[in-house]
């Protein structure tokens, strides 16, 4: 696990490339890579690329990047790790390549010269990857299928730019730093900014599942090479809806997935909640191992509610674990803010990112690099309790009342209740808009029209809405068509290529790589997905019992009471915190004072009207003011340069 920052200058007129420049870019994100770094420049000094490295596999230096092939003709740089890279390497050494590292790095860069751009489908794994090809003059920029890794690029001044971190981006000193008022907008209710767009104006995503290539005329050309409908392994249809069928074949993707995410040679462990995802991770990694699981978790001091503690040492009394804990309070997370939204590099408002950076220091302090974590199986197996109601809304809501009584309807709730997310999904049925926006929403449509100044309103989109190609896309999906008219189908897939890409995995990866240790996302194996994506709607919820497959697969392996226990989730106690003096004036202070208030794009009475509304007890306005005071914190970070 690494950091990666690249220059490629497609013109002459493009800045000058030199080593200073390239090593402050990446000693912005030396936490990605404590352990080395590297440094490469073309003779034409047209090309750049550095490297932070977070020695995994093979810690000789022979895994030092950026790496070449022996005539120099190829350089590549590599974020991430390749599971099934011994395999690959036993096929390239029978056709003659000989390698100078046990590295996966080695067995990329080969492919890469033996099968042309055809290798990205070989790989198993979490990967970011830049390759430049002097013998076609063409850089190529891969992000593995499900976007585990991120990669960002901004194109200015003639060269495109990219890094594992935007941070990298902007210490480049001829980098324009703006705000994208438009994904402002779209955060407020995403919690993130859609896939393609950041936050700064011009600095893009790549999204998962794509790669791009530019040449030395500026050419760019961007394609997707995998989704979720593609098939690795291949079965007849009617298998899908026989349960013993899916029950044991979602067994044994798991249990490969699990013992390929186990080659490390650093030490490594468990991210345990005490939930079946993660339980399962524990159980699964403790057949393959003949010493016991290193597994950690966190809880909270004084609010035992949001606490899986006593679940989690459950797990761990079975399988003799070697159990770590941590408990945080209140003053923890408010030490934490100023440089958790440093690391976020555009605002994530997740609150999870806190457990998850503090479970993660825990890893890293006990000497634990790599760790197994649960994210992915939720979306796939359909885990969350909105499902079922998003699901009803759609089919006998949103397809089946009339216009006019849609209309009355949103009038109404618009009325009487109009901070209940119900009157949102009144407006959606009302206006036509998609049924479904993602799985964690904050401010709805309603609420950013009180919010959002008319100078805000007007800059953002003159239709009041989030941006014309994300609820484009939203609309095309929820279709009642798409996807065999499965509307669950949809949902997933929209959340695979949103919420799970780009907030979910994002807070995995800016928070680990924080601690300096390598997260591993066993249950998003691309073949467990695409597996998991044709089980009918009918296996994933069942008797109004969500996750109902993956749950069956699991009887026997953990215990049932961890199986059919209530879902808690892994959560952070902002809402009770919010309503206590140290971090509700901690908020109200850091939103009132910033900077950001200076751009006359939010309605100031309406923020002191949530707090107020809040603190009382009245209305709940948790996630709203959080994601105001992640927004404020990031702006005054990147744009005032406010110290941490």
């Amino acid at each position: 696990m690494c950091g990666i920052v690249g220059i490629f200058n497609h013109s002459t007129n493009g800045s000058p490339i030199t080593e200073r420049i390239l090593n402050a870019m990446s000693d912005e994100i030396r936490h990605r890579g404590p352990d080395d770094s590297g440094v490469f420049i073309s003779p034409d000094y047209h090309v750049g690329f550095a490297f932070r490295r977070l020695s995994i596999v093979d810690l000789s230096s022979a895994g030092h990047q950026p790496m070449s092939t022996c005539d120099g003709a190829v350089w590549l740089v590599f974020n991430g790790e390749i599971y099934n890279h011994l395999a690959i390497r036993k096929d390239l050494e029978s056709k003659g390549y000989q390698y100078r590292s046990r590295t996966d790095t080695e067995t990329i860069l080969y492919a890469y010269m033996e099968y042309g751009l055809d290798f990205i489908n070989k790989l198993y794994g979490m990967f970011a990857i830049a390759i430049w090809d002097s013998r076609i003059d063409q850089l190529i920029l891969v992000r593995d299928r499900i976007g585990i890794k991120p990669v960002y690029y901004t194109l200015q001044h003639n060269s495109l730019l990219f890094a594992s971190e935007i941070k990298a981006i902007l210490k480049h000193p001829q980098v324009n730093c703006q705000l994208n008022i438009q994904g402002m907008y779209d955060y407020l209710s995403l919690l993130i900014t859609p896939p393609v767009e950041s936050l700064f104006q011009g600095i893009y995503k790549l999204e998962a599942g794509h790669y791009l290539t530019i040449d030395r005329k500026g050419n760019i050309h961007k394609e997707k090479y995998w989704d979720l409908n593609h098939q690795t392994e291949y079965f007849n249809p009617e298998q899908y809806s026989d349960e013993s069928f899916c029950i044991e074949n979602i067994r044994r993707l798991l249990r490969d997935s699990i013992k390929l995410r186990m080659m490390s040679d650093v030490p490594f462990g468990v991210l345990l909640s005490g939930g079946i995802d993660s339980s399962l991770n524990v159980a699964l990694m403790s057949e393959q191992m003949s010493r016991p699981v290193e597994t950690f978790s966190v809880g909270y001091k004084d609010l035992e509610r949001y606490n899986e503690l006593a679940y989690a040492r459950a797990i761990s009394h079975q399988f003799e674990t070697n159990h770590h804990e941590i408990l945080l309070e209140e003053q923890d997370l408010i030490d934490f803010l100023p440089k958790m939204v440093w690391h976020q590099d555009e605002p994530n408002a997740d609150p999870v990112c806190v457990p998850m950076y503090f479970v993660s220091k825990l890893a890293r302090d006990s000497g634990t690099i790599v760790v197994q974590v649960g994210e992915g199986s939720d979306e796939q197996f359909a885990g969350y309790t909105h499902y079922l109601r998003e699901i009803y809304f759609q089919r006998y809501y949103y397809q089946r009342l009339p216009s006019s009584a849609k209309n009355i309807t949103y009038r109404i709730l618009k009325k009487f209740r109009p901070n209940w997310v119900g009157t949102d999904y009144a407006r959606r049925a009302a206006h036509g808009d998609a049924p479904f926006y993602g799985g964690a929403l904050a401010f709805t449509e309603e609420l950013k029209a009180k919010l959002a100044t008319p100078k805000f309103s007007e800059i953002s989109n003159a239709s009041g809405r989030i941006a014309s190609v994300y609820t484009n896309q939203l609309k095309r999906l929820m279709n009642a068509d798409s996807f065999d008219s499965n509307f669950l189908q949809s949902m997933i897939y929209f959340e695979f290529k949103s919420r799970l890409a780009e907030l979910l995995l994002m807070r995995v990866d800016k928070m680990s790589m924080a601690t300096s240790i390598e997260a591993r996302v066993p249950f998003l194996d691309h073949r467990l997905v695409e597996f998991s994506f044709r089980i009918p709607t009918a296996l994933k919820i069942k008797n109004r019992i969500p996750k109902y497959i993956l749950k069956r697969a699991a009887e026997g392996i953990i215990p049932n009471d961890i199986i059919y226990r209530k879902k808690q989730g892994f959560a952070a106690p902002v809402r009770e915190w919010l309503r206590s003096g140290k971090l509700a004036n901690f908020a109200r202070s850091h939103i009132f004072e910033s900077d950001l208030l200076k751009l006359n794009f939010l309605n100031t009475q309406f923020i002191d009207h949530m707090f107020t509304q809040h603190i009382s007890g009245r209305i709940n306005f948790d996630r709203e003011i959080w994601n105001l005071l992640i927004l404020c914190m990031w702006y005054d970070t990147f744009f005032s340069r406010k110290s941490l």
